[in-house]
Formats: structure tokens, C-alpha cells, sequence
């Protein structure tokens, strides 16, 4: 059930640019990431399944041709050689007259299994975020001081000058220029209060509202700010500070994709800011080289990802599945036809597989350009 179509990176705001990396440091790193979070989110769905009384044929993880295969009881167990997802292949998913199928079953037990998946991706970044925070890892922190304001932006009509120093930004301390980008993202649109210190050493509150379209140029809050004097400090936390910061890490993150998705339609972005597995691969190798902590965000944030696109309501996704399944509610228990469901399915699941494919050419006309 699990495909990933393509991930919109909009984290902090920016264009990646990622140099060249050791291939074998990319693919192993690509293949723990893709391990974790397609294995939890087919348990998510393998386990629902067995526990409402629904067969399941097989469990895969990575898609055929197979590299082995293990039968235990009545499903088969494999892996696949394209690592690029998993299924739980259950009994007729369309058609209720076969036995113990998925479509035999009552309307919460369907939405249940057909939501698992996402929802075990929506909890697995909680536990990921949580382990980043407890391992010791390095953080810079300086002064971020404002080095320009573009006139006639929402940064001057806050009354924000060059000289000021960025201390908090809506109660959030702000230890460098990441922290700033990442927070300008989260609030777009939205009011997000600025405390100053000045020049002379005075404190200010002030209100700015991040723009959806800025500009070419100017940026969403319409300055340019530097980090001065950074240090880099390792950092570790306990498990309970951890766990709280995990969930809050957690929710950014989803607002963060909200956002990037939403900046596809009123915003700068643009399918150029799109990537699939190819450029996946990539981002995961650079992010590898940085250390574990970084890469279990980098894990966290691609699970939320598949939780969200999965949920979506194209043919063939999770969140397709469940359209027909709320249909048929609907429609006081008149199914579609197996067949037409098979065939939308189908069709979207083509579509997704062309969309992948031009995702991935456009990935590999990126890193050539590079």
C-alpha cells in the first residue's frame, strides 16, 4: 500500500544544494531510512489486518522482483529488490465475496486497517525525534543579528532595523539563522511576534506577518540576517526534556509540510522543488555525513511525509482506498463494483508510477547540473 510518489522538501525555505557524496554512504543510508519507515508503516496496516480477521497473502517490503522469500502460516514474508516502499497484500481489498477479504469487513474495521499505515507513520517520529534529542549531537548557536531590511517589507513596517539582534521569536529562542528560516516557514501568513534587542541594548516586541508570495528577492519577512561570533555546542538532553521536544519537533514538522504544500499554490514553490527517490537518495547521503542524530530528523521528516501523501485521495494511495470506502457509507452499503475500484486503482497507480519517473529525470538533470 505504501508509494512514494514525491516528497516536497520545504524545510527552512530554501534550495538544497547538496554536493557529491560516497555512493556507498548514500545507499546505505537511503536503504535504513526506507527500512524504517516502510517497515512501520506496513506493520501498521499487517497488524490491524490480523487483529480485525483479515488474510493476509504477504508482507513485502521493497517491491518485486524478489531477493527471498519465507512462508510463515498463511502469509508469505519478502524482500524486493526496487527499494522504493513496501505492501501488505491482503485478501480481495475490492472484492467482499472472497474469504476473510479486507472488503468483507464492516465500514470501521476498513477504514481502521486502511489508515494504520499513515497513523504508525505519524507516531514513528515521535520515538525517532525523541533518540535525536538524547543523543549528543552539535548545534551553533551566535548572535543573529539583522544585516538588512528591504523597504516596504513587512520586516520595516514591524519597524525592524539593521543592527538588531533576533532573540526570540514567538516565545522560541533563536540560536542562528536555521532557526529563523524554519520558524519565518511555520508562520506564514500568520502573525509571528520578533523580540529585539537594539543597538543600545533596549528590548522590543514586535509583530510581522510572513508572506506567502514575496517578491523575487526580498524573502517572506523582507530581511537579510547572519549569524555573528557562532560557536558549535554538543548538545544531549534527558529522556523527559527529549520526548517533549520530540513532540513539538513533531508538529513543526507537520506544519512545515503543510506549508510546502500550500506555497505549491499561493507561494514561490514550484515543481522544480519536488523530488523523488533519486533526490531523496541524495539529501539522505548528505544528511548521513552529518551524524545520526540529523539523520533520525532526516528519518522523522520522511515518515510524516508518506503519512500525509498516503492520506491523500488519489486512486491507489491509502486516502483512495478510503474515499470508496466513505462512499460506500454514504451510500448506505452500496459498493462499487470490484471491478471499476480495480480499475481506478490501477489507473492511479500508473499515473503515480509516470509521476515518479519524470520526478526522478528531473532529479538526475539537477545533480548533473550541479
Amino acid at each position: 500500500m505504501a508509494i512514494i510518489a514525491l516528497i516536497a522538501y520545504e524545510l527552512a525555505g530554501s534550495n538544497i544544494v547538496i554536493p557529491g557524496v560516497g555512493t556507498l554512504i548514500t545507499l546505505l543510508a537511503f536503504f535504513f531510512v526506507m527500512a524504517i519507515v516502510v517497515i512501520a508503516h506496513e506493520l501498521g496496516h499487517f497488524a490491524t489486518a490480523k487483529a480485525c480477521g483479515v488474510r493476509v497473502d504477504e508482507f513485502g517490503i521493497g517491491f518485486p522482483p524478489r531477493i527471498i522469500a519465507v512462508k510463515y502460516g498463511e502469509t508469505e514474508y519478502s524482500l524486493n529488490w526496487v527499494p522504493l516502499g513496501g505492501f501488505t497484500r491482503m485478501a480481495g481489498e475490492e472484492d467482499p465475496k472472497i474469504e476473510r477479504s479486507l472488503a468483507s469487513k464492516s465500514i470501521p474495521k476498513r477504514l481502521l486497517v486502511l489508515s494504520a499505515g499513515s497513523i504508525m507513520n505519524f507516531i514513528l517520529p515521535f520515538l525517532l525525534l525523541t533518540i535525536a534529542f538524547m543523543i549528543p549531537h552539535n548545534n551553533v548557536t551566535g548572535n543573529v543579528n539583522v544585516a538588512e531590511v528591504v523597504a516596504k517589507s513587512p520586516a520595516e513596517m514591524a519597524g525592524i532595523v539593521a543592527g538588531d539582534r533576533i532573540l526570540e521569536i514567538s516565545g522560541k529562542t533563536i540560536n542562528n539563522t536555521a532557526d529563523v528560516s524554519r520558524y519565518i516557514q511555520i508562520y506564514l501568513g500568520n502573525e509571528m511576534d520578533i523580540l529585539l534587542e537594539r543597538t543600545d541594548g533596549s528590548k522590543k516586541t514586535v509583530t510581522v506577518v510572513p508572506r506567502w508570495n514575496p517578491p523575487k528577492g526580498e524573502g517572506s519577512v523582507g530581511f537579510a540576517i547572519r549569524t555573528e561570533d557562532p560557536t558549535i555546542v554538543k548538545q544531549s538532553f534527558n529522556p523527559w526534556i527529549a520526548l517533549k521536544k520530540g513532540i513539538v519537533e513533531t508538529f513543526e514538522i507537520m506544519v512545515l509540510f503543510k506549508n510546502g504544500i500550500l506555497s505549491m499554490f499561493v507561494g514561490t514553490s514550484a515543481s522544480a522543488d519536488l523530488v523523488g527517490p533519486v533526490g531523496i537518495a541524495q539529501i539522505t547521503g548528505e544528511v548521513a555525513r552529518t551524524g545520526i542524530s540529523p539523520l533520525l530528523k532526516w528519518t522523522a521528516f520522511f515518515s510524516i511525509n508518506l503519512a500525509i501523501i498516503n492520506m491523500l485521495p488519489l486512486p491507489a494511495l491509502d486516502g483512495g482506498r478510503i474515499i470508496f470506502v466513505l462512499l460506500e457509507w454514504i451510500r448506505r452499503g452500496k459498493k462499487v463494483s470490484p471491478e471499476t475500484e480495480g480499475k481506478i486503482h490501477f489507473i492511479g497507480f500508473a499515473l503515480l508510477i509516470m509521476l515518479m519517473v519524470a520526478i526522478t529525470f528531473q532529479d538526475i538533470g539537477r545533480i548533473i547540473a550541479e
